[in-house]
């Protein structure tokens, strides 16, 4: 038996493609980024003079109702990212085809429950109940149940943006998105105009545009894969004739980190309007619209990195994601430091001077974007079936220490409060356990590469 003195498989930062892809999506946000902040911050100011503290303070809460929601795909987004970017010819693969048939089923099914959910909250006055005194009286359920349809209808068109991730082109999918706000904007300056009192209804304006973006994305991507994305729709409902693939494995994990991440980071406004009122939750929400952006370009450049570790895993090399999570962070705390140094003209500008953040908040935001920068290579270099159910086993477990804390936490520290649960949950539960997580696996491929050379 003759012995190979070949040596193990390198551990390296990631292809060629790894960072271009990266520099695409980042220098997309990049570009559309000022653009959006500083039309974002015309929109809160308009909003605020025109419609009161009240209305922007419902159009918080009402968008928020959005970022608590992605867990409606039911995890189809991790099966179609990683078939489609493992594929060396998605256009005319088969499991391609069958993993967007079953996809495009769960989402129309995902999407009716949805709207059901909207009806009978509506029909049973429940919304007041859920959302708590930020809803206006009156309009607010009204308005909170057209923006929970909406959702609803975005859910089975949102598959454009998952294909476009798993191809490596999600720097498209940031450019047509970062229209959101330029449209949002003209058409609530146009009601304004008219005279309309859309006040109560800007959120509803908001899903609309992205009901529309998504549409568009769709289209794109379904021209990208000819023909196997208008054949995949058109079998979804050949029930009796096509079967789908199997995808629960990938499935049921991505869906837990969708139904707990989202509970866990994106309730601090609903915690905001119970525990500590409509001021703490409008300087909430103005500093949450200032370092949003930050959080944005991170997530724009983190899920291009999906569909690079999906490729680095079907080719059997393993990546190690430290060097460009450090990159991530850095990069994260700079442009936070920059929004932070900013933050007290920023909010002058926009609440005409009606709303001050105080240090404790901006502080808390700033240590948050640098681990949520710090997190996402972490995470996305476990996109596989054992990584993501990893990955869900963490998010369950920061759920209740992240939600406690930020109910504690809101009543001595108000709008400050839930973003230091928030720092904690992430610190935790993400970046600590992800980076111990991903060191054993890379020890164990290093260490299987070596054995295999013997």
């Amino acid at each position: 038996m003759s012995v190979s003195t070949a040596p193990p498989p390198a551990v390296d930062s990631g292809p060629p493609s790894h960072w271009a892809g990266v520099a695409r999506s980042v220098g997309a946000k990049v570009a559309v980024l000022p653009v959006s902040a500083l039309l974002g911050i015309v929109l809160t100011r308009l909003v605020i003079d025109t419609y009161g503290e009240a209305a922007f303070a419902q159009y918080g809460l009402l968008v928020a109702i959005g970022a608590l929601l992605p867990f409606a795909d039911l995890g189809m987004s991790a099966a179609v990212m990683n078939a489609v970017a493992a594929s060396a010819d998605p256009s005319s693969d088969p499991r391609v085809h069958r993993v967007l048939v079953t996809a495009v089923r769960v989402l129309v099914g995902s999407a009716t429950a949805l709207a059901a959910v909207a009806v009978v909250l509506s029909a049973t006055g429940l919304w007041p109940v859920l959302l708590g005194e930020g809803l206006l009286p009156g309009s607010g359920p009204a308005v909170a149940t057209v923006c929970l349809l909406l959702i609803a209808a975005s859910m089975p068109v949102g598959i454009g943006q998952r294909i476009l991730a798993g191809l490596g082109r999600n720097h498209l999918s940031v450019v047509v998105l970062g229209s959101q706000t330029p449209l949002v904007l003209g058409i609530v300056a146009l009601l304004v105009w008219w005279d309309v009192a859309a006040g109560p209804a800007v959120a509803v304006v908001a899903y609309a545009v992205t009901l529309a973006l998504s549409v568009a994305l769709t289209a794109v991507a379904a021209a990208s894969l000819d023909p196997v994305v208008g054949r995949a729709v058109r079998d979804a409902f050949r029930l009796r004739t096509v079967r789908g693939d199997r995808v629960v494995h990938l499935a049921w994990p991505m869906l837990v980190q969708m139904l707990a991440l989202p509970l866990a980071m994106q309730t601090d406004r609903i915690v905001l309007s119970h525990r500590a009122g409509t001021s703490a939750l409008a300087e909430y929400n103005l500093a949450a619209q200032m370092f949003t952006p930050v959080w944005a370009v991170v997530s724009a450049g983190g899920i291009t990195l999906w569909s690079s570790f999906a490729r680095a895993r079907a080719s059997g090399r393993p990546v190690s994601p430290f060097a460009t999570a450090w990159v991530f962070a850095a990069a994260a705390a700079a442009m936070a430091g920059v929004v932070a140094l900013a933050s007290p003209l920023l909010a002058d500008l926009a609440s005409g001077g009606g709303i001050a953040l105080g240090g404790p908040l901006v502080a808390a935001f700033v240590v948050l974007m640098c681990l949520q920068g710090l997190k996402y290579p972490l995470g996305m270099a476990m996109t596989d079936a054992a990584g993501l159910r990893f990955q869900a086993v963490m998010v369950v477990l920061m759920l209740p220490v992240n939600v406690g804390l930020s109910w504690w936490l809101a009543g001595p520290l108000g709008a400050a409060g839930p973003v230091v649960g928030s720092v904690v949950g992430v610190g935790v539960f993400q970046c600590l356990a992800n980076a111990s997580h991903v060191r054993r696996r890379l020890r164990a491929a290093a260490s299987g590469g070596a054995e295999a050379a013997r």
